[in-house]
């Protein structure tokens, strides 16, 4: 049986999702929760691709393991692209609730039609030598809502609307966000790499 696939995250809706993805493929994921051996990775990167593939090759050498890793976040087009890489940390203390109302502070007096905005998630394989041996990307675009919508997802996600459901990510369901998200396209782009190296 080849080795489980860790997942270089410990944001547990990060976690859940791609549980979700990747089980269906006879892929045993295991949390960077659940390992000990982890390290804390610093995420100096300038972009989305180099945190991910920071977080996979250092996880990776520390664990002796595949490890899967991503970094994503939401671009938003009035604030220039902010918060991009430093979405976790918009507010200063990784906090959802305050993340949220700080991004609608800055978006107070901006007109529907030009609150745009995308979340982009980036992918990175790293096997247990740390080496990357794939990587990915995904987006999802849509606008920002003047207010939050639905209770489900996490992040920025009840502020995320998506023009097409007329819904934000809250309040569409998981199974729908599962195929949109730009996190679930990042995946399936880096999926076939992933079943090369790790299926049964």
């Amino acid at each position: 049986m080849r080795q489980a696939l860790i997942l270089g995250t410990t944001n547990t809706g990060k976690v859940r999702e791609l549980v979700v993805l990747l089980e269906p493929h006879g892929i045993r994921v295991v949390s960077l929760r659940e390992c000990t051996g982890g390290v804390t990775v610093e995420e100096t990167g300038q972009t989305f691709a180099e945190n991910a593939a920071l977080k996979a090759s250092q996880q990776a050498v520390a664990l002796k393991a595949w490890v899967l890793a991503e970094d994503s976040g939401l671009c938003v087009d009035a604030l220039g692209g902010a918060p991009g890489i430093h979405s976790a940390r918009f507010s200063g203390g990784g906090d959802d609730t305050a993340n949220n109302r700080l991004l609608l502070e800055r978006l107070g007096g901006v007109p529907a039609a030009a609150r745009g905005a995308h979340y982009a998630c980036h992918a990175a394989l790293a096997d247990p030598l740390g080496t990357v041996v794939a990587i990915s990307q995904g987006t999802c675009h849509g606008r920002i809502a003047i207010a939050a919508g639905g209770a489900g997802g996490f992040g920025y996600d009840p502020l995320f609307v998506v023009p097409e459901y007329h819904r934000s990510f809250g309040e569409i369901a998981p199974e729908v966000k599962g195929v949109i998200s730009h996190r679930a396209r990042a995946m399936r782009a880096i999926l076939p790499a992933i079943l090369r190296h790790l299926a049964p």
